[in-house]
């Protein structure tokens, strides 16, 4: 009988859960290892202090952006819930508008801007608009719509208001056909 066998195996299991102590706490000690290593050599290296600072904004320049609202022969009101707001170039913005579809039934539009003046149409950049597609209102429905944008910093200076005019058409999809009867052949 070999009995040196139970003796190797306790020395092996002590080393083995030596080696696994040593590495958990090498694991342990790593992440100020790290920190230490990072601070010395300057690799990521993150300053919390400082705000990030948006270099596309034009902080020294506002510019004035006024909104009006249209519908064309469609019963809804619609109107912007601001007349206007001062931005800076490069800063996003959002204005809300307001619709109420004052029809007893459903009925579909869709919003057209236009812009004053007309070059003021390249540096005005829409990044969310109810105007990307259309809107299917229910009888009596109220509902208020953002449109989030940024007036481009290339603006030329001697442009210092921007008119964002939307109008309402009504679209198709808002009745069925009537039903056609099908000829048939003799």
């Amino acid at each position: 009988m070999n009995t040196g066998l139970p003796s190797r195996n306790r020395k092996l299991l002590i080393r083995l859960g030596l080696f696994s102590a040593l590495m958990f706490g090498f694991g342990y000690a790593l992440v100020p290892l790290y920190k230490v290593f990072c601070s010395a050599t300057g690799l990521n290296e993150i300053n919390l202090t400082a705000a990030p600072v948006n270099t596309q904004v034009d902080a020294g320049r506002l510019v004035d952006v006024e909104f009006d609202s249209n519908v064309h022969d469609m019963p809804w009101q619609f109107r912007p819930l601001q007349s206007h707001m001062k931005v800076h170039p490069g800063e996003v913005s959002q204005a809300e508008f307001e619709v109420v579809n004052t029809r007893n039934a459903p009925m579909t539009g869709q919003a057209i801007p236009s812009y004053g003046p007309l070059e003021a149409a390249e540096y005005f950049k829409k990044i969310s608009c109810f105007c990307f597609s259309k809107q299917t209102m229910a009888a009596g429905e109220r509902r208020r719509m953002p449109v989030v944008f940024v007036v481009d910093p290339a603006l030329p200076r001697d442009i210092g208001t921007i008119t964002l005019s939307y109008t309402f058409f009504e679209v198709e999809g808002n009745q069925r056909a009537e039903a056609q009867p099908v000829p048939t052949g003799s």
